[in-house]
């Protein structure tokens, strides 16, 4: 029998193992600080607004993610507002990590004394909130840890002051004593800086804070003498200006950066992030000094001080858009200086000249150094240094050359917000990124080109599934290809910006759904003319192609749980099933079977067609559902592989199902959960059984493949039985002395119809079998099989009950018990 064939079990896939990793890009995000050791070389931490921490692996010249661990729940965790190295041992490294609008606003001071390897976790939120994507995120650092003991650490907050910990983080106690809490910007404190040549009695005596807010409003510098005993405001402080970040000398010189805005862009009229300057203040007289490099009186950001030498500065602008550099192309960005006198000259590196070196990463030249809020020298090698930016970090080994050359030193970080991936038949695979468009890739761990036409973020993306060749992309702009992405050409006109693509099944027909529209406009000449479709009335819908039949498109309404399916090539829409609301509305089509579709629906669970959506049957045992996908059948299989980040059980996680949702196998772990799939996509490569792709909290696209090596061991689930797919009776319908007649009926219980049969049955006794019609009965007692022979009952409709009938014959006159009829069939 034809369905029942098709359920798979996987053996011994404990002993399977999984290696993941992030799909080549290039960072892409907000690197917001970078921190390096000034006890042990080589050891430098960078922190990103929602993608988490990295240290950097010298050795093989890589960032190394800290915070993959961070799970769906807490995925506001991968915010991180500031970090922290214990000045005295350099394995210890702290975190302040939370985000706003994530995880309730959970907050957490993150400890880790294995160099970020593993961390201990503290909530602090009843205390006080981070927001790690706020603005000021790049100011800092907000989080200390006391140069003259490991155990003593001083955190600033955004909206609760200052405060202390005595036991290396585990618990928090506000210090009163400086009377600062919000500001206007809701930034709060925006640095504390402890002397290390204060250190007394085993602690820092001296402690600088700086707040975020003009002069006019309150003070923004303080100053402790006494390890926080008492703060007192800093006499002569800039008033119009916003300190952002501060570095200090061991000669007792401190120096600052300003800006009219708590950055790293414009937040509004009042803090609009286009003016600033540099000053020193001697804590030793007390006198301040403008050292703002002549005539750049633009936002600064970063400021650090060589530790060999206390007159040798490098100064970072923020939200300075100069020109950069012209080779190979005229970029614009923030400018780097650097002083040998104090700030009394500077030099301006890109006035001067300077390069970057891609690293292999080429598109990086069409964007270049920007929001460079924290630039630091290497502390043991002080003609190195590195600088943060707003699409990654940069690194030259030798500031002080004619013309410096800067590497973007991003391998191993990814950073993109990523909105959806597909795997092509021929081994590539299409992406579409925030920022920086998307990429298609041959090998995923390889760098390559991003889509050009550039446009920035792009936020729909097609692939015609019977016609791959066929593809279009729309942000800004709306762009199509018919030779699948080698080049693209710009549609003659668009309806609207951004939103979500389909394309039919032969490439013919394109909808767009435009951004926060609730009308879908449909072209079948990639965008000369369009027409508005009817009947999808849907906002910020997602059409989604039927993989086989041109005709058919399929939109799931969020909002209403309706299921709108078009049989006309897109011109109208109509409901076909009534759903549970708030599900995924990436609706996903089986490649190459007309009509089969996935959909999930959060906590509701995961639900299949097979007839074009006209019915469901909801797959058991998923607790939710937050996005599928689908891949290489595996090899023991017919049916592609399924791939849910979702629930089966307790576990939660990226699952694997070789049986159309029979059984599942969880492919990773806690410790690479990438703060959530957060319900965008999830895809399984089409050329490679086992290798899937899902989306992340601000990590990219990570995937995973089998790999023997690999450190991720594969855990089967809980077993979820298969619903029925035909109950089957034996009804004995006369009886007469040593006989009688019986009919076995079969009703079919699924959603899909049964094309041939096949049921036995065994007697109690040795009853043989003399007769029987509407079907053909072998076999030799006491053991029989019935098959179909006719053709009026030969398939069976869901819900439909067929039948055949037999004459037995018993060996005694009284009838043994009624035989089970069994089978796959009956399963």
């Amino acid at each position: 029998m034809a369905l029942a064939a098709g359920l798979l079990m996987i053996q011994g896939a404990a002993a399977e193992n999984y290696r993941w990793s992030n799909v080549a890009m290039g960072s892409g995000g907000f690197v917001t600080g970078v921190v390096a050791s000034k006890s042990e070389r080589g050891v430098v931490y960078a922190r990103t607004d929602v993608g988490g921490a990295y240290r950097y692996d010298v050795q093989n010249e890589r960032w190394v993610a800290l915070n993959d661990w961070v799970s769906e729940s807490d995925t506001g965790l991968m915010g991180v507002e500031s970090l922290a190295i214990d000045p005295r041992n350099a394995a210890n490294v702290y975190m302040l990590a939370g985000t706003e609008y994530s995880s309730n606003g959970k907050t957490a001071i993150l400890r880790s004394t294995d160099y970020g390897k593993t961390f201990t976790v503290t909530d602090v939120t009843a205390q006080f909130k981070a927001h790690g994507n706020g603005m000021g995120r790049s100011n800092g650092e907000r989080l200390q840890v006391d140069p003259g003991s490991s155990n003593v650490l001083f955190v600033g907050t955004r909206h609760n002051g200052l405060f202390k910990s005595v036991d290396s983080g585990a618990t928090w106690s506000r210090v009163n004593s400086l009377n600062v809490n919000d500001t206007p910007n809701g930034n709060g404190i925006s640095f504390v800086l402890l002397d290390p040549t204060s250190v007394t009695q085993g602690t820092a005596k001296r402690i600088y804070v700086g707040v975020s807010r003009y002069g006019s409003v309150g003070p923004n510098l303080y100053f402790s003498k006494d390890g926080g005993v008492t703060f007192n405001p800093v006499a002569g402080a800039p008033a119009g200006l916003m300190p952002q970040r501060a570095a200090i000398t061991n000669k007792g010189r401190l120096y600052l950066t300003y800006a009219n805005g708590a950055g790293p862009h414009p937040q509004s009229e009042s803090e609009p992030m286009n003016t600033g300057a540099l000053w020193e203040y001697n804590t030793v007289g007390g006198a301040w000094t403008n050292v703002t490099p002549a005539g750049r009186t633009h936002p600064f950001g970063g400021i650090s001080v060589d530790p060999t030498n206390p007159k040798r500065l490098v100064a970072s602008t923020a939200n300075t858009f100069w020109t950069q550099s012209t080779q190979p192309k005229t970029t614009y960005g923030d400018r780097i200086f650097t002083s040998i006198d104090a700030g009394r000259t500077w030099t301006d590196l890109m006035e001067r000249g300077m390069s970057v070196d891609a690293n292999g990463i080429d598109w990086i030249h069409d964007s270049m150094i920007h929001w460079a809020g924290s630039i630091e020298f290497d502390p043991f090698d002080p003609k190195s240094a590195w600088v943060v930016s707003g699409n990654g970090m940069f690194k030259t080994s030798d500031i002080d050359a004619a013309k410096s050359v800067w590497k973007f030193d991003v391998k191993g970080m990814e950073e993109t917000g990523a909105y959806q991936a597909e795997s092509l038949p021929d081994g590539k695979l299409m992406s579409i990124i925030g920022d920086y468009d998307g990429f298609i890739h041959t090998d995923p761990a390889q760098y390559v080109p991003r889509h050009t036409p550039a446009m920035g973020s792009t936020t729909g993306m097609a692939v015609a599934p019977q016609a791959t060749h066929v593809m279009a992309r729309v942000g800004e702009e709306l762009y199509t290809s018919t030779n699948q992405g080698a080049s693209w050409e710009k549609s003659p006109t668009k309806m609207a910006k951004r939103g979500n693509l389909a394309l039919s099944a032969d490439g013919f027909v394109l909808l767009h759904s435009p951004e926060n529209s609730t009308t879908t406009y449909r072209s079948t000449d990639f965008g000369a003319n369009w027409t508005a479709v009817t009947g999808l009335a849907v906002n910020n819908a997602r059409p989604v192609a039927d993989a086989v039949n041109p005709a058919k498109f399929y939109v799931y309404d969020r909002s209403s749980g309706k299921l709108l399916v078009s049989l006309d090539g897109g011109v109208s829409f109509n409901v076909a099933a009534q759903l549970n609301s708030g599900g995924s509305d990436f609706v996903r089509a089986t490649p190459g079977l007309e009509g089969d579709l996935w959909m999930c629906l959060a906590s509701n669970g995961l639900f299949h067609s097979t007839d074009s959506g006209a019915s469901f049957t909801k797959v058991p045992k998923i607790a939710s559902c937050g996005a599928v996908g689908l891949g290489k059948a595996a090899p023991e299989a017919s049916y592609p592989s399924l791939y849910m980040w979702g629930s089966v059980g307790t576990a939660r996680g990226l699952l694997r199902s070789i049986d159309q949702g029979v059984s599942w196998d969880r492919v990773n772990d806690d410790a690479h959960q990438y703060g959530g799939n957060i319900g965008r996509f999830v895809t399984g490569d089409m050329n490679t059984y086992g290798t899937v792709y899902m989306s992340t909290n601000g990590r990219g696209i990570a995937y995973g493949k089998i790999d023997p090596a690999g450190d991720v061991q594969v855990v089967p689930q809980v077993y979820v039985a298969p619903p029925k797919q035909a109950e089957c009776k034996y009804v004995v319908t006369a009886m007469w002395g040593y006989g009688g007649n019986a009919d076995v009926l079969i009703t079919n219980q699924s959603t899909s119809v049964i094309s041939g049969w096949t049921v036995n049955w065994t007697y109690a006794d040795d009853s043989k079998i003399y007769n029987y019609w509407g079907g053909k009965v072998t076999g030799t007692a006491p053991t029989f099989t019935g098959t179909n022979s006719e053709v009026w009952n030969h398939d069976i409709a869901p819900g439909q009950t067929v039948g055949f009938g037999i004459t037995f014959g018993q060996g005694t006159p009284n009838p043994g018990p009624v035989p089970a009829v069994t089978g796959d069939i009956c399963k």
